[in-house]
This record gives structure tokens, C-alpha cells and sequence, in this order.
């Protein structure tokens, strides 16, 4: 198990480490905050994004959670480098400022920016603008070269 930390505490959430045992949970949200965010994905399309993820690319990331007052997951963050793979927060979450609380860590623990993000999920690109970021680049497929076009972003130097 890794050790907790908590880098950002607040009376009602922390951010800490994740281990094995919250993977599930970490499913749970991923697959919630998709079918609230990503509407131009296919059920058939969430099916394999879904094994890839529990399978592979949970593994191949830094997880960092969100977790509530009782502990429960509400959101989660994977880095590599200096990139932000994934961001996720329970849509029952949403508004809270859980995401940016996970993007400004991703950004000052990890070094953090670079992301891409789906063009089609116009709330997340412009959250990712509000944040900071700046288009960089586009690809018309993703990175499981499925035609879901992504844009590449770089933190402004003065963010």
C-alpha cells in the first residue's frame, strides 16, 4: 500500500495516495464522469475504454485521489512526467472545485503541462483554458487511434 499523504487539506476533502484496493472505486467514477461528459462516445466505445483502463492504463500512471470527509473517492488524477493522462471527478462532485484542486496538484507536486483533451468535451477544454492552458496542436484520433480527435495543451508560461 503507498503511503497516504495529504499535500492539500480542507475540512471536507484530502488528496492522497491510491492503492490497489480504491481501483474499483476509481472505475466507478471514471465511468460516471465519462457517460455525464463524454456523449459522443458509444456504449461499445465506453466497454473498451473501460478495460484499458482497469487493464492497462491505471498502471502506467502516478494516481493521485480525492477523497471525502468519510474517505470516499470523489475524484482522481494520473500523470506521467510532465503530462496529465487523466482527470475524472464523480459528476455528483462537479462544481466543488475538486477538479482544479486535482489539476493544481498534478501541476506543483508532478510538474504537470502538458494535456490532451477531447475536442468534443467542450466543458473540458474549456476548463483546461481557464485553468492556464493554451492549444498547442490537434490529432484527429486518440491515443488508442479511435477517431475521437484530441487537443494538444501546454500551461502558459505565465500561469
Amino acid at each position: 500500500m503507498s503511503e497516504l499523504f495529504h499535500w492539500r487539506r480542507n475540512p471536507t476533502w484530502h488528496l492522497g495516495a491510491v492503492d490497489r484496493t480504491d481501483r474499483p472505486r476509481l472505475l466507478e467514477v471514471w465511468e460516471a464522469a465519462v457517460r455525464a461528459t463524454h456523449h459522443f462516445l458509444a456504449e461499445e466505445d465506453i466497454q473498451f475504454y473501460r478495460r484499458m483502463i482497469g487493464e492497462q492504463y491505471f498502471d502506467l500512471v502516478r494516481l493521485t485521489c480525492l477523497r471525502d470527509a468519510e474517505g470516499r473517492v470523489q475524484g482522481f488524477s494520473g500523470t506521467a512526467e510532465d503530462r496529465l493522462e487523466m482527470l475524472f471527478v464523480d459528476p455528483a462532485a462537479h462544481g466543488r472545485g475538486f477538479g482544479k484542486a486535482l489539476l493544481h496538484d498534478a501541476i506543483e507536486r508532478h510538474g504537470v503541462r502538458l494535456v490532451d483533451v477531447n475536442e468534443q468535451n467542450p466543458g473540458a477544454v474549456a476548463f483546461y483554458l481557464s485553468q492556464g492552458f493554451e492549444q498547442i496542436g490537434r490529432s484527429p484520433l486518440d491515443g488508442a487511434d479511435r477517431p475521437f480527435p484530441l487537443l494538444h495543451l501546454r500551461l502558459r508560461e505565465s500561469a
